[in-house]
């Protein structure tokens, strides 16, 4: 039964992903040359309700999909995601894309779980603490995608990506540290509240069923 209720969840949260990525404007928010997104939200959530592996395989699966969305809606800065696409300056794409489109996805899903389960024991399980730790665990579940891709971005692609986003070299980390600052930060804060949300009613019904099978 433990079995089937986390396949159907998984099943549900692979669901999620999928629609936000087929959804114009609902996974993927066009800013400009860069992209805001909501397809980390599922997988912080999976993350914290069904553990760090399903959580690592959704993450997995949002950078599959950012790959290959990358690679077929093409963008000046496709080339920092999608292999596939040739760098700046260059005829040919990288294999240093996935590295950004894949480990921070991953870790989305890993992330989260340790920082709700690490708060829980710190605040012994008090059920008034449980929304500051799904509040601190959403946020830095995103703010770990936005952290890791802008600065990989910068060690891996450093004079392309100023080339793509119209900057001298030296300004390009000035340029990260606004995007984490503005539109990372807001990611974070709509990441943290939808966990607090969304997460409470599932971590409820996910005891309660465990209790009324006892």
């Amino acid at each position: 039964m433990k079995n089937t209720k986390t396949f159907t969840l998984t099943a549900m949260f692979l669901a999620i992903l999928l629609l936000l990525s087929a959804v114009p404007f609902l996974g993927f928010i066009p800013i400009g040359p860069i992209n805001a997104t909501t397809m980390h939200i599922p997988v912080i959530i999976a993350s914290i309700v069904l553990g760090p592996r399903i959580g690592a395989f959704l993450g997995g699966v949002f950078g599959i999909i950012s790959m290959v969305r990358s690679t077929i809606i093409v963008s000046p800065l496709s080339f920092v995601f999608s292999p596939f696409i040739p760098v700046i300056g260059t005829d040919q794409g990288s294999w240093k894309a996935i590295i950004i489109a894949m480990v921070p996805r991953i870790l989305i899903g890993i992330v989260p779980y340790f920082v709700y389960m690490g708060l829980k024991k710190v605040t012994k399980n008090r059920p008034t603490s449980q929304t500051i730790s799904l509040f601190i665990a959403g946020f830095l579940g995103s703010a770990t995608n936005t952290i890791l891709v802008m600065n990989l971005i910068y060690f891996l692609f450093k004079d392309s990506y100023a080339q793509g986003m119209g900057v001298s070299v030296t300004a390009v980390y000035a340029t990260i540290l606004s995007i984490i600052f503005t539109s990372g930060i807001v990611e974070a804060i709509v990441a943290a509240i939808a966990t607090v949300a969304v997460t409470s009613v599932l971590l409820r019904l996910v005891k309660n069923n465990a209790t009324q099978k006892l």
